[in-house]
C-alpha cells in the first residue's frame, strides 16, 4: 500500500516561491508516474506537473511551464514541487499522487494513490 504525505505549504506574496514535498512509503514500480495537483475552491481538481518515474521525464500544464519545477529524490522516497513567481491564481490545495502510466501520459492518467494536501496561499 502506497501512502503520500505532503509537507511544505504556506502563505507567499505574489512573486515569491515555495518548496512543496510529499513523502512515499510502500513499494511503487518504475512503471508509474507521481504528479502534483491542485484545486481551488469551486474548481476541478487537475495536474499542474507529473515525471515518469523510468525515464523522470516531467510535464508541466501551460499556466505552470517555466515557473514550477518537478523533481523526484529515488533513494529518500520524496517528491518535491519547486514554485516560482508565484501568483495569486496558484493560490490552491496541493497534492501527490501517483499511480500506472497510462496511454495518455503522465499529466492524464488516473491516480490511484493520494495524499492529504497542503494549502498554498499566494496574496498580492
Amino acid at each position: 500500500q502506497v501512502q503520500l504525505v505532503e509537507s511544505g505549504g504556506g502563505s507567499v506574496q505574489a512573486g515569491g516561491s515555495l518548496r512543496l514535498s510529499c513523502r512515499r512509503s510502500g513499494y511503487l514500480d518504475r512503471k508509474n508516474c507521481m504528479a502534483w495537483f491542485r484545486q481551488a475552491p469551486g474548481e476541478e481538481r487537475r495536474a499542474v506537473a507529473s515525471v515518469y518515474l523510468d525515464t523522470r521525464m516531467p510535464d508541466y500544464a501551460d499556466d505552470v511551464q517555466g515557473r514550477f519545477t518537478i523533481s523526484e529524490d529515488a533513494a529518500e522516497n520524496m517528491l518535491y514541487l519547486e514554485m516560482n513567481n508565484l501568483k495569486q491564481e496558484d493560490s490552491a490545495t496541493y497534492y501527490c499522487a501517483a499511480g500506472f502510466r497510462g496511454w495518455r501520459g503522465c499529466l492524464r492518467t488516473t491516480y490511484e494513490y493520494w495524499g492529504q494536501g497542503t494549502q498554498v496561499t499566494v496574496s498580492s
